[in-house]
């Protein structure tokens, strides 16, 4: 059974309730977001339009009470469908004061004329606004206060309602991922095989595929994130799918290996080698462990498989409403592992030059331990 669609109001009333608590903590007197994630997570407002990128739109989180809308006009029944009782709004694209003196009257109406006002200023965020209109909005509010930890650490840990639909969606991709030897053959485009497979997926019930890449090569890949070309797929070809498929927002984010016909010893041996990584990583992936510890425990069965390195930064991340969300799992990360994060695992082996092999998982962390989301690979490459 898919779960419920969308949020209860007492579900954003927690989650405001928690980021209230954290802003208490650092003396910060009003909160604003201005990205997707950040606006719907408050609010529940869900909706393609963030696409154009014409309007600047705003959720001020005050130190008490309900978030305050301050959106485009086009944005009000949207938004009026949600929990938020409070919408302000302005008639846009307004380019000589697009929103700025009614989000800076609303921020000094809640926070007052003195009051400390925060934004995610840190790493992997951003502000949704001219940068001259985040000037303007500071010389009437004064510096913004980093308040990054405070989305951060409520967004990393899931509720039981999110974890459901991550749950479903990697559900989806997997059955999507069973059928590729059903409908994939020699002869096929990178192209065509690309189209079939999100076509699957949508047909086994994602709501969209906003991320899919991989390739095919001659034995091996050596780019891992291209899109597809024309080149026809061969005997002794290798396939790599990763896909960021969605169900009411959130998101799946794994990945399969495939071999067209037949596959070099080396080839085979490299699967084993990352599927193995995996093993060690959902071994090591539990509460009062650090994203580094999971990143050595995945990094040494590489090492002992003859990695020639891996230079792509981390292997994995957090997951939800983005398709790659905090923390990540790298050599210097170390963010504590709380039970209802929801995690990739995803080791990279370089196994010969120009030849790469990269295995994906999605978990949420149990207080047992690491809780599959992704139905298991195969322990042995799949051979189509």
């Amino acid at each position: 059974m898919a779960p419920e669609r969308g949020f209860p109001a007492e579900e954003f009333a927690a989650r405001v309730d928690r980021a209230q608590a954290r802003m208490a903590e650092l003396g910060v007197d009003a909160m604003i977001v201005s990205t997707e994630p950040e606006v719907r997570y408050f609010t529940g407002f869900h909706t393609p339009f963030w696409q154009s990128p014409t309007r600047p739109w705003f959720v001020v989180v005050p130190a008490t009470g309900k978030p305050v809308a301050v959106i485009p006009s086009i944005g009000a029944a949207s938004m009026a469908s949600t929990w938020i009782d409070d919408i302000r709004t302005w008639s846009s694209p307004q380019p000589d004061d697009d929103g700025v003196t009614l989000l800076a009257d609303t921020v000094s109406e809640l926070a007052g004329p003195d009051g400390r006002i925060g934004m995610p200023i840190g790493p992997e965020t951003h502000v949704r606004m001219p940068l001259s209109d985040l000037d303007r909005l500071r010389e009437r509010l004064g510096e913004f206060h980093d308040v990054t930890d405070v989305i951060r650490s409520l967004r990393m840990v899931k509720s039981e309602r999110e974890i459901a639909k991550h749950r479903h969606i990697c559900g989806i991709v997997s059955d999507a991922f069973d059928r590729l030897p059903e409908i994939l053959s020699i002869g096929m485009s990178e192209r065509e095989a690309f189209q079939a497979f999100r076509a699957e997926i949508i047909a086994q019930g994602a709501d969209d595929v906003p991320y899919l890449v991989g390739a095919t090569g001659p034995g091996g890949i050596d780019d891992i994130i291209r899109q597809p070309s024309d080149r026809p797929i061969a005997d002794g070809d290798l396939l790599i799918f990763d896909t960021g498929s969605t169900y009411d927002g959130y998101f799946s984010d794994f990945d399969r290996n495939f071999a067209f016909g037949s596959a070099t010893q080396d080839a085979i041996d490299a699967y084993r080698a990352v599927w193995e990584a995996t093993e060690a990583g959902l071994a090591a992936c539990r509460p009062g462990a650090t994203t580094t510890d999971v990143f050595a425990a995945m990094n040494e069965v590489l090492k002992a498989n003859g990695s020639l390195g891996n230079d792509v930064g981390r292997m994995g991340h957090g997951l939800g409403m983005q398709v790659t969300e905090w923390p990540s799992h790298t050599a210097t990360d170390d963010t504590m592992i709380e039970e209802n994060m929801v995690l990739t695992l995803e080791p990279g082996l370089l196994w010969a030059p120009g030849k790469a092999m990269v295995h994906e998982e999605n978990v949420v962390v149990r207080s047992g331990g690491a809780e599959l989301l992704s139905r298991r690979a195969a322990p042995e490459l799949p051979i189509i």
